[in-house]
This record gives C-alpha cells, structure tokens and sequence, in this order.
C-alpha cells in the first residue's frame, strides 16, 4: 500500500475541489493512484449530481463575458442564495461565461459540451461543482450578441443581466440603456414589436371600463379617446415608449435620437423566472418530525 501523504491529499483537494476525507478515501482505495483518485472522484460527483438533479434550484446568478462585439450571459442556478454567493459558485459561473463566449455556443446543450480554461468540460465542472457545495445546479439559460454594433453588457448584482445592440451613438448610450432595460424591463423595444393581438385585447378591456355617456359619443372623438389610453398602454410595454432612467425628462426614444442611433434589439435574463420556488415552513416540518 502506498504512503497517503498531507501533500497528496492537498494537491488532490486542488485538483477536484472534493472534501479531504473524500479525497484520502479516494487515494487509499486507488493506492495513491491521484490520476485515477481524481476520475473516482469525477465519477462521483456525476453520481451525487444526479442525485439532486430533481430538487428546485430557483436562485443563482447571472454571468457575463464580452470581447468588443461579442457578448453572452449565462444563467447558472443553485437550491439557495447562500451557495450563489459563494466565491467557488460565483467562480464557476464566470468560467461558464467565458467558456460560452470563447466556444460559440449557441445553447446550453452545446455550451455544457465546451471546455473550461482548466481543460474539464463545463458538465464534468457542474458536477464537481455539486459534489463540493451539496446542491443541485442547473446551467438554464445562454444568450448571445454578436454584432459590429455597439453591444453593451450590463448584470446588476448578478440577479440581472442585459444585453443591448445599438446602430450609432456610442459605448456610453449603449450602457446606459442595458441599464434601463435592467431597471424598467421592457417587454419590446418598439411599438412596431408589439402583438396585434395584445393591442386588440387592451381596446377591448378600455372600451369595456368606459361609463355609456363616453360610448355613445361621436365615433371620431371615441377612436381618439381609446387611441391615447392605448398610446399610453405601448409606451409603458416598449423601451422607446419608456421615460428613460438616466434622463427622466426625456423618453428613450428621444435620448437615442439624438444621438443618431438606433437600438437593433436587446437580451434581459433574471435569475430564477419562470421557476415556481419551494416555499419551506420549517416549523410545521419541525412539528411533524416531533410526532413520530
């Protein structure tokens, strides 16, 4: 049997990031093999990941990496906030962001298959990842631009991330609008982006909230009252329409004409959306517990 050493445990430890028993386990059982102690260990990690693959991870973090015109986010999620702002999480989720802007991927499913500057793939680093904070994490979301536009990249405290092209104006306007969009979170960009069908239905509904005397008004004064609640409606649900944040005095629209620019389009990404959280009530499981 071969002498397990401090310092081959330690070197192990900095390899795979597992606990110092797992890892002294590991070298005993391999005889102090740390090549094949790491892949027991790797194997191990994807074994506890599936373990915990079926458990809610609502929290997490918005990563971001960007070369010039190129510019991806990645929403990487965990079970609690603690483990999203834990050094080693908020670690991997920038080597997933750069890892998704150095491969190209184009979706998750591609970019799990892209390998981290350490040589590992980005699912053996997930896995890894589980075995040594305890919980489940679930790369969701990728979202890219690329473009000889102007393309800013804004996350605000990892909980939100923005992505914005913009024909003209300059680097400054860029982010000042991916901030906007992260603060007002417009649904489209302009009024042309906005469903037919979502304008037919908010003329229903004000047509609907409106007393018999306004109804039974001419027919011309009735379009113009109905046009101007709706005008009011669109530009509260498109970025154009909005009072930009920087400049309150002045809608987005009118801040980026001005600058003779022109916004192509934008990406918004807001940890755990659409994700139906587990609301835990500790002192019924504590009660229930005490029953047994």
């Amino acid at each position: 049997m071969a002498e397990i050493t401090a310092s081959l445990v330690k070197e192990l430890r900095e390899r795979t990031g597992a606990g110092m028993m797992e890892c002294k386990k590991a070298l005993t059982e391999s005889n102090g093999d740390i090549d094949a102690a790491a892949e027991a260990l790797r194997k191990s990690g994807l074994a506890k990941a599936d373990k915990k693959a079926g458990r809610v991870a609502a929290e997490g973090r918005i990563a971001v990496a960007q070369d010039g015109g190129t510019a991806v986010l990645v929403e990487i999620n965990s079970e609690t906030d603690f483990v999203a702002n834990d050094a080693n999480f908020k670690a991997f989720t920038d080597a997933v962001a750069q890892a998704a802007l150095a491969s190209g991927a184009a979706d998750v499913e591609a970019l799990k298959a892209a390998k981290l500057a350490s040589g590992e793939t980005v699912e053996e680093a997930r896995a890894a990842a589980i075995a040594k904070l305890g919980e489940n994490m679930q790369i969701r979301r990728l979202v890219r631009i690329q473009s000889s536009n102007n393309v800013a990249a804004y996350v605000h405290g990892g909980k939100i991330g923005v992505l914005v092209e913009l024909a003209g104006g300059d680097a400054e306007l860029a982010r000042g609008l991916a901030m906007h969009v992260a603060a007002m979170n417009p649904p489209h960009n302009k009024a042309s982006d906005v469903p037919a069908e979502f304008v037919a239905k908010e003329k229903e509904i004000e047509l609907a909230k409106m007393s018999d005397k306004d109804k039974n008004k001419p027919a011309d004064i009735l379009e113009k009252i109905i046009s101007g609640k709706i005008n009011k409606i669109v530009n509260e649900v498109t970025l154009y329409g909005q009072p930009y944040v920087l400049d309150t005095n002045q809608t987005v629209e009118a801040a980026v004409k001005a600058a003779g620019a022109d916004v192509v389009g934008f990406q918004r990404l807001a940890v755990g959306e659409g994700i139906e959280k587990v609301v835990e009530d500790y002192a019924a499981e504590v009660a229930k517990a005490m029953q047994v």
